[in-house]
């Protein structure tokens, strides 16, 4: 079993950033992989980006190509994602979720994943 919870969203201005944090807890934190999910009003909940176990392999949605980064401690039981350069797309309520599996290609279907955090709300201002 693993739990998760996300912290560090809040405000920020269009072009600047933030970084998210996902706390676990429970055992075998560092066999999973880890993604990021965002979900905006009206709007169904999309894949942001992900990260093996080790943290060597990375992926993200072309809309965040470039800009979001995410990273993973395991020996504090957390992952990152840093967002820079923040557009009025951006908003949405932020997911980490946690998966067992990554096969030949990155998960990127929520239905790949186990576990899901809470969220935290992201608000770009213009």
């Amino acid at each position: 079993q693993v739990q998760l919870v996300e912290s560090g969203g809040g405000l920020v201005q269009a072009g600047g950033s933030l970084r998210l944090s996902c706390a676990a807890s429970g055992r075998t934190f560092s066999s999973y992989a880890m993604g990021w999910f965002r979900q905006a009003p009206g709007k169904e909940r999309e894949f942001v980006a992900a990260i093996n176990w080790s943290g060597g392999r990375t992926y993200y949605r072309d809309s965040v190509k470039g800009r979001f980064t995410s990273s993973r401690d395991n020996a504090k039981k957390t992952v990152y994602l840093q967002m820079n350069s923040l557009t009025p797309v951006d908003p949405a309520v932020y997911y980490c979720a946690a998966t067992a599996g990554w096969g030949t290609r990155a998960p990127s279907s929520r239905y790949e994943y186990d576990y899901w955090g809470q969220g935290t709300q992201v608000t770009v201002s213009s």
